[in-house]
This record gives structure tokens, C-alpha cells and sequence, in this order.
């Protein structure tokens, strides 16, 4: 009997991690922007554009743009779009929709990469209740992430949150990853799992913890341009992402957000310095 390899997982120095946390707050300062551009009446190309700028200002490349084709520095992502939607001109935000949006950035080498979703407006409160358990979904899971844990146990803590908070769908067929000097790496991070089993996790792994939730099924589809995911019943989609490093004395969210700050001190977190 043969037993599966483990994958061949990066695993980084204190100064790389240093590193990845300034990629890391590149994208937290993106998505801050971003937030506060979200508004009806704004196109999701123009978001894109915002996002560009902020990104290149620093003196960084967007991880998104040109990725296998690409076209855009976001992921855009309205409504019943789960993940990849392409920022266009003619989609346009109404008051009451609700907005995924996933930003990476290059620099010195470095990836980190990051997802929010964001209310239009006024936000009706079945969306705001499963944007809310998706969220902490993800808090759920990156508390996991500590040396001798195993990857089955962030996804059990992901797929255990959704299930207990709303029951709502946890889309399977995409999940989080390792990051480093690429965006996407080994080990695939499922959003759900057993205690116990999987990968072992050790000092210096970084990982891309992103669960996504639906207000109906779980099953998901993708359309004719070859990224934009959407759940197939049409139901509206929820989207988080954090790029975390395992260190002895805990998680550390390399792209947090000032935001984050009572959250992180909440949950007994590394706490970086803003």
C-alpha cells in the first residue's frame, strides 16, 4: 500500500513573513478604498481602477491582472456571482445589492490577497446575516492556524460555523491556498473537513483562508467567460479572505485591517503593528 505525498508547502522566514505582511497591507489599504467607493451608481471597472491606483502607488503590481488572462486588478463579484466575476463598465451597482471583491498584490516578490463583501447602500438583512457568518467563518478558521493543527481542522471549524449559524451553502468546489512568491501554491485549503486529519501545519506556512456562503444551494456554476462563478439557483453569494502566517505564538493576518484590530485582540490573535 502506497500512502499520498504530501504536497510541497513553502515555508517561510521570519523576514519573508515581514515581507508578505507589507504585500499584505498593500491589499488592506486597497480594499479600504474600496469600501469606501462602493456606492449605487458606481461601475465595478471603476472600483477596478481605484484598486489599480492604490495598488501601483505603492509601488506594487496587482496579483489579478494578466493572471492566466485576467483582465482586471479585482475580482468583482455582485449578487449570485460567487468569486471571479471580470470588473466591466456596464455592471453597474444598485442600491441593495451586494458586492464580493478580491484584490492581490505583488511586491518585492511577495504575494497577499484578500476578499470582503460589501452592502450597496442599504443591505437587505438576509444578506447582511449570511455576510456576517461567512465572515466569521473565516475568523473560525484562521484560529486554527497554529503549529501541530491540522488542515482538517480549519476547514471543521469553517464548515462547523456555517452549518450551526443559518445552515447556509458552503460552496465546495473552490477554497482557500497557499501564498507566497506565487498567489496560488500548495496546500488547497478546504472550507470544510474532519479534526485531525490533513496536512500538518509547521512555523512559516502562509495560507489563503477564504470561505464563500449562499443564501440557497451550494452548487455553483461557471459562465461562458471562463471565470465568473455563480451559484446555480441564482441565490446571492458571500465572499471573505485573509492571507495568515503560522507562527509559535499564533495566527498573524498579514493583510488585516485596521478594522480587525478588536477582533484580532478578541480572539487572542498576533496583533501586527499598524
Amino acid at each position: 500500500m502506497f500512502r499520498k505525498a504530501e504536497p510541497d508547502v513553502q515555508i517561510k522566514t521570519p523576514e519573508q513573513i515581514a515581507k508578505m505582511r507589507a504585500a499584505g497591507q498593500v491589499v488592506a489599504r486597497a480594499l479600504d478604498t474600496l469600501r469606501a467607493a462602493v456606492r449605487p451608481g458606481v461601475s465595478t471597472l471603476e472600483l477596478d481602477s481605484v484598486a489599480e491606483k492604490v495598488i501601483r502607488d505603492a509601488g506594487a503590481v496587482p496579483s489579478f491582472k494578466g493572471y492566466h488572462g485576467f483582465p482586471g486588478s479585482i475580482c468583482a463579484s455582485v449578487n449570485e456571482e460567487v468569486v471571479h466575476g471580470i470588473p466591466s463598465a456596464e455592471r453597474v451597482l444598485a442600491e441593495g445589492d451586494i458586492i464580493s471583491i478580491d484584490c492581490g498584490a505583488i511586491l518585492d516578490g511577495w504575494h497577499g490577497d484578500s476578499a470582503i463583501t460589501v452592502a450597496v447602500g442599504e443591505g437587505r438583512p438576509e444578506d447582511l446575516r449570511m455576510m456576517e457568518v461567512c465572515e466569521e467563518s473565516m475568523w473560525q478558521g484562521i484560529a486554527e492556524m497554529r503549529p501541530g493543527k491540522r488542515l482538517g481542522d480549519i476547514g471543521f471549524a469553517i464548515g462547523g460555523h456555517i452549518s450551526k449559524n443559518g445552515g447556509y451553502g458552503n460552496v465546495r468546489e473552490y477554497g482557500g491556498h497557499g501564498i507566497g512568491t506565487e498567489m496560488h501554491m500548495d496546500p488547497h485549503v478546504l472550507n470544510y473537513g474532519k479534526r485531525g486529519r490533513g496536512l500538518r501545519l509547521v512555523e512559516g506556512m502562509c495560507l489563503a483562508i477564504e470561505p464563500m456562503t449562499t443564501l440557497g444551494h451550494q452548487d455553483v456554476l461557471q459562465l461562458d467567460d471562463g471565470w465568473t462563478v455563480v451559484t446555480k439557483d441564482g441565490k446571492r453569494a458571500a465572499h471573505f479572505e485573509h492571507t495568515v502566517a503560522v507562527t509559535a505564538e499564533g495566527p498573524v493576518v498579514l493583510t488585516a485591517r485596521e478594522s480587525n484590530r478588536d477582533k484580532m485582540a478578541h480572539m487572542g490573535f498576533v496583533q501586527p503593528t499598524w
